[in-house]
């Protein structure tokens, strides 16, 4: 049977606090989110791996704040007093970017002082913690490294299937509660995967006609796995 040719249409993720699902790997996270009034001097670092719903959180937390969300290796000592406003809140995504990057630590340790200075909140978000960036600056190496951190953890037994589920339903998909099983048990606790892995399920029950059965969650599994082992 010839495979058809399939189209990504599918409805943008939904991303709203209601569609946030909060376990025991996320929970403490998000209490510190939504506590800014405690960040030490008004900031604070959100450190979590690539799926573990870093962008998720921020974009429903800015939207709440009026933050302008800006990016770490975009940032040079010129560019940031446009981005600190007073009293205002400001979002730095991916700041583990930067380290190496002379002009953009520099940005970095401006805005961290202008965010100060104007009583600003400041919230940085990164894959891994501050001593892990191979930052060079010493003083900005300082600063980042005694920031109070935010913590989201890797997906727990009851995480990984409502973000599988979810994943399916974004993508107006039905899948048997068998199926969702399945795959809890058997896939690393990896929401970056999970997202790769029900992208691919699509695709191919798509492409070929296919019911989305434990058999074809399996194969597609075995494809994707082994380069996150």
């Amino acid at each position: 049977m010839a495979r058809q040719l399939t189209l990504d249409l599918t409805m943008p993720p939904a991303s709203s606090r209601d569609d946030f699902l909060i376990t025991a790997a996320n929970r403490d996270a998000l209490a510190m989110l939504d506590a800014p009034g405690r960040w030490p001097q008004g900031r604070l670092l959100l450190i979590g791996g690539p799926g573990s719903g870093k962008t998720h959180l921020v974009g429903f937390w800015a939207a709440e704040h009026g933050a302008h969300v800006s990016h770490g290796w975009t940032l040079t000592p010129e560019s940031v007093d446009d981005l600190v406003r007073p009293g205002a809140a400001l979002v730095i995504e991916d700041a583990h970017e930067i380290g190496g990057n002379p002009v953009a630590e520099q940005g970095l340790f401006h805005l961290w002082n202008l965010a100060g200075a104007r009583g600003a909140l400041l919230l940085i978000t990164a894959q891994a913690p501050p001593r892990d960036w191979g930052v060079a600056l010493p003083d900005l190496r300082s600063r980042l490294e005694t920031a109070a951190q935010a913590i989201l953890g890797p997906p727990d037994d009851a995480l990984l299937p409502a973000v599988l589920v979810k994943l399916f339903a974004d993508r107006q998909i039905q899948v048997a509660p068998e199926v969702v099983d399945w795959l809890s048990l058997r896939m690393e606790r990896d929401l970056d995967l999970a997202r790769r892995l029900v992208a691919a399920i699509d695709r191919e029950s798509l492409a070929d006609r296919r019911a989305i059965t434990r058999r074809l969650a399996a194969e597609l599994l075995d494809k994707l796995a082994p380069a996150d082992a």
